[in-house]
């Protein structure tokens, strides 16, 4: 699966860990992404994708059940 917002195409990003004697090591950081059925605001079409908890929670689309 993809870890990639339909909505508003956030992806993964690379970060560093970072140990007590300030060690470095590479590092994945992933959005919080669910596979569900949506609706974009307006439109009567249903798609269904991967979409991050931000953009559920702000309202950009409609859940379908």
């Amino acid at each position: 699966m993809s870890n990639i917002c339909a909505i508003c195409d956030k992806r993964p990003q690379v970060g560093n860990f970072v140990s007590n004697a300030n060690n470095r090591t590479k590092r994945w950081i992933y959005p919080n992404v669910h596979v569900i059925r949506f609706r974009l605001k307006g439109q009567a079409n249903v798609y269904r994708g991967a979409v991050c908890t931000k953009c559920l929670k702000a309202g950009k689309i409609e859940k379908v059940v």
